[in-house]
């Protein structure tokens, strides 16, 4: 740092604010400097963390900004049913339906298409799948959450009244993502 020298003179014949800030001048410019070096910190080797020295192997912090979250994901329901005309033999079904209400007056409409004159509702499920299992004395309809599921608690049903219980229908109303 260079160091200037004023005449004696000039500098006692000035006015006192002139005095005032050239001292004031001064004592920023050598404020600055401490300010400076005391900011500008070695750190032999190691990351200057906003004036603190951190070690190489610790993890900085980081400020990415986060990606934005996907939005929530929207599921509607699916509903299915079976109707039966025992004594005929005949089977309506409905899968894939709105509600519960609609699945089964579309399976008790299927099994009267399809000759039934006393279709009686045997089961209506949602978001599931359904097994309807037959054997030479009787028939067991259940639901459960995939085709081996339902037709395993049919087959429990049916094997004590016959051995030659076999799944006869199987479906799934599975809820359908929208979104």
């Amino acid at each position: 740092m260079s160091t200037v020298t004023l005449p004696a003179k000039r500098w006692l014949g000035q006015s006192a604010d002139r005095k005032v800030t050239v001292m004031k001048t001064l004592c920023s410019l050598v404020l600055l400097s401490v300010v400076t070096a005391t900011h500008a910190q070695d750190c032999g080797g190691m990351a200057n963390a906003g004036g603190t020295c951190v070690p190489p192997d610790v993890a900085m912090p980081s400020y990415q900004q986060q990606a934005p979250q996907p939005p929530p994901q929207k599921w509607v329901d699916h509903y299915g049913a079976i109707a039966t005309d025992e004594p005929r033999g005949v089977l309506g079904a409905s899968t894939d339906m709105p509600d519960r209400q609609s699945a089964e007056n579309a399976a008790m409409e299927n099994c009267r298409v399809r000759g039934g004159i006393n279709c009686t509702m045997q089961i209506s499920y949602g978001n599931q799948c359904v097994a309807l299992v037959v054997g030479g004395k009787g028939f067991a309809v259940n639901s459960g959450a995939t085709v081996a599921q339902a037709t395993e608690k049919g087959m429990k049903f049916c094997t004590p009244m016959a051995n030659d219980c076999h799944a006869y229908y199987t479906a799934c109303s599975l809820p359908a993502r929208i979104q």
